[in-house]
């Protein structure tokens, strides 16, 4: 670098670290900003020979998250000191205890706390990234704030990755969809969540990502108008009732977009609610609730509200602490609009989320007690005794869950992830509770089990002392906390049972002249279609193994040699089978990897990728190599979770080859339009129909075709003409599970 550069340099992180001080929300004395400029200073020093990918001093990175730390989330002196030294442990000679020495211990633990999250051992028999993400869970029971401060790191991470390879943003982009952006949610930081959620869509599916870019570009100044003719009519009454207020416009997100456009099979014209009216007013806490309500009033003077989507949080707050009134109205034009009200409290929770709590409770500093929505997200913590993938995907389930309102028998009202049960319920009371329910009564009547709950219902758990759970309850549950506390109960039974099991299949197998090894537990375990020799010796403990099968297993072992032979007999490739589509002779059609090798491979049938889609390879245990789109519902939790067995993968020349496709299709039933359909179809160069289906009824046309067709873009071609037929309403691709 020359001296010019090396200047610049140091000018920009003197006026980093202005910056930092004057954005952030929490007030800091001079003892913090003495606090804030010692970590500035070890960070800078201990990152000094350090450069990013891109070429930028490494120690840009710290700074700015320390940046996201100090406004977005509104942390104060201590954790933006831990943000500026996350990464010092990690990457240089300085110690925690070093740390402790020169700081305090809180900085010391959150410093050490963001350290373990990084430091994972390999090991490729579980998936390292679940690995991670527990270990990191965990560190909640230590200080919520590593979380946070773990968020604000990779958001800047996410907003700085374009230097990267792009299988590396692939995977870093599809962790964060799946894991960080559903905490940064369950936190109550809206705003990093949004961010989360769009970076994360610009790199797993770019050409998406851009083409609704583009189209809100397009639509902005008409949106803008629309807004503003809303605006104009509230804001008159608004004011002649004296209300102080600002009015904002508030684009719905591109993921969300995205996610309606994909759960409805619309295009992003048909996306209706594509941005929201935000009224924050200023009041006191005494009449916040009061207030919203007259702005309601005032709201549905002028437009005509959805009774079935008034969300009332002010009188029932989300256990993220989320306050607001959400109506959705008819606006001009005929469209639906969401209006949401929030005073400026209510706001600043929604968008700082755990440090705005602080800021309004009396009395409160931010390292007081956490709050009773952060208790019960260390529910799902409580047991970690359950294989990493599960615990992640029984977290995450319990993160996004919308929210019911229920009460107790003495009208105490309790929150329940939607879709709860009456026995997630009773758990939700007491672990000992849920344990010993017999039955229970929902607004008076007997109710079964797995009864799923709907706001305002009032239940009763009735007890009995004998009673124990089964195996069936979990699937009566939906919450992380009922599924942990009834996997441990069952999982203390079946140790018993398995330990004698254990001794009783030693036992038999004696008499068959078999000694019970390694080798034998394997081969146990293939013949009974198990998945482990502790399902083998629960099944035995109780009973579900009979001694005709422990036989018929001995004649089997003496027989070895020959079923060797036979199998290999069966698996010696025959004459081609109908499904030879899904199977590996057609290997040359993809590529895989940077060196383009051509492997055996299988296409899933979760997502029946064709020649032109954008797809990735996933190496299975069994299976080889099984190739998905890269829009699969599954695509995430694989390149998260799994990322070390995600291939890069790509087609190259289809020509010679056809693959099957299915198309739905809708419209209002007409005279001809059957014929005008089958028409299109048939006079499409390459496409050929292998069966289709129609009906008409009360006047709306419903048709599924099945087609064979080349590659992609031949498809595309015969959808969109499909659609110029007149009467034609749909025309969407139908994957099968």
């Amino acid at each position: 670098m020359t001296e010019i550069e090396i200047e610049e340099e140091k000018k920009a992180l003197a006026r980093e670290y202005k910056e930092l001080l004057r954005i952030s929300y929490q007030t800091l004395t001079a003892e913090d900003k003495k606090l804030i400029r010692k970590a500035f200073d070890v960070a800078v020093d201990a990152h000094k020979d350090q450069r990013r990918k891109s070429g930028e001093a490494y120690i840009f990175h710290p700074i700015g998250v320390a940046k996201i730390v100090a406004s977005e989330i509104g942390l104060g002196a201590t954790s933006i000191a831990a943000a500026l030294m996350h990464d010092v442990v990690e990457d240089t000679d300085i110690t925690i205890q070093d740390i402790e020495k020169m700081f305090n211990p809180k900085i010391a633990q959150l410093v050490e706390g963001l350290t373990k999250i990084s430091q994972v051992k390999k090991d490729m028999n579980v998936s390292m990234q679940a690995e991670n993400f527990r270990k990191m869970l965990l560190t909640l029971n230590d200080d919520v704030r590593v979380i946070l401060i773990k968020i604000a790191d990779r958001l800047h991470n996410m907003q700085t990755m374009d230097a990267m390879p792009e299988y590396k943003q692939v995977k870093i982009a599809s962790e964060t969809l799946y894991i960080y952006s559903p905490l940064a949610h369950r936190l109550g930081l809206y705003n990093i969540k949004t961010k989360l959620e769009d970076l994360g869509l610009k790199y797993t599916e770019p050409e998406v990502y851009n083409d609704i870019v583009g189209k809100i570009k397009e639509t902005k100044e008409e949106q803008d108008a629309y807004i503003e003719s809303i605006s104009s009519v509230l804001k008159k009454s608004m004011n002649d009732e004296n209300v102080e207020y600002t009015i904002k416009g508030r684009p719905k997100s591109i993921y969300s977009i995205r996610r309606k456009m994909a759960a409805q099979n619309v295009s992003f014209d048909e996306v209706y609610d594509k941005f929201a009216l935000r009224i924050i007013y200023k009041s006191n806490l005494h009449d916040e609730k009061f207030l919203a309500w007259k702005i309601y009033s005032i709201v549905t003077d002028h437009y005509r509200p959805s009774p079935s989507r008034l969300r009332d949080w002010i009188s029932s707050p989300k256990s993220t602490g989320y306050e607001a009134l959400h109506i959705t109205v008819m606006g001009p034009k005929g469209r639906w609009v969401e209006i949401q009200v929030r005073s400026e409290r209510m706001d600043e929770i929604a968008e700082k989320g755990y440090a705005a709590h602080y800021k309004y409770k009396q009395g409160a500093t931010e390292e007081g007690g956490l709050d009773v929505w952060l208790n019960l997200l260390k529910e799902a913590l409580e047991n970690s005794e359950t294989n990493a993938v599960d615990f992640v995907e029984d977290f995450k389930m319990n993160l996004y869950a919308k929210e019911i309102f229920v009460f107790t028998p003495k009208g105490e009202i309790k929150s329940l992830p939607k879709g709860a049960t009456s026995l997630d319920f009773a758990f939700s009371i007491h672990s000992e509770i849920g344990i010993r329910t017999r039955g229970t009564r929902v607004n008076g009547k007997l109710v079964q089990l797995n009864h799923e709950l709907k706001s305002g219902d009032q239940i009763e758990i009735i007890t009995s002392a004998n009673q124990k759970p089964t195996l069936h309850w979990l699937d009566y549950v939906t919450t992380s906390r009922a599924k942990n506390k009834i996997r441990n109960v069952l999982n203390d039974d079946t140790k018993k049972i398995s330990e004698e099991g254990k001794e009783l299949l030693t036992r038999k197998l004696r008499h068959l002249k078999i000694t019970l090894s390694e080798s034998v537990l394997n081969e146990l375990v293939n013949f009974f279609k198990l998945k482990t020799s502790q399902d083998l010796f629960y099944r035995m403990g109780a009973g579900a193994i009979e001694n005709q099968q422990l036989k018929d297993y001995a004649a089997q072992k003496s027989n070895t040699l020959i079923n060797f032979f036979k199998n290999k007999i069966k698996r010696s490739p025959g004459t081609q089978s109908e499904n030879f589509k899904n199977d590996v002779n057609n290997y040359d059609l993809l590529v895989f990897g940077k060196e383009e090798d051509r492997l055996d491979y299988k296409l899933s049938t979760c997502c029946n990728p064709i020649p032109g889609d954008e797809v990735f390879g996933f190496v299975t245990i069994n299976e080889g190599i099984k190739v998905h789109k890269r829009d699969c519902p599954n695509a995430l939790s694989m390149q998260s979770n799994y990322a070390y067995r995600v291939m890069q993968a790509k087609w190259i020349d289809s020509s010679q080859q056809e693959f099957k496709a299915i198309l739905k299709i809708t419209g209002m039933d007409s005279i001809g339009l059957t014929n005008e359909l089958t028409k299109v179809i048939s006079s499409q160069m390459n496409v050929n129909i292998q069966s289709i289906s129609l009906s008409g009824e009360a006047g709306i046309f419903n048709g599924q075709v099945t087609v064979v067709v080349q590659n992609n873009t031949i498809l595309k071609k015969l959808m969109d003409n499909i659609k110029k037929i007149d009467g034609i309403d749909k025309v969407t691709r139908v994957y099968t599970n």
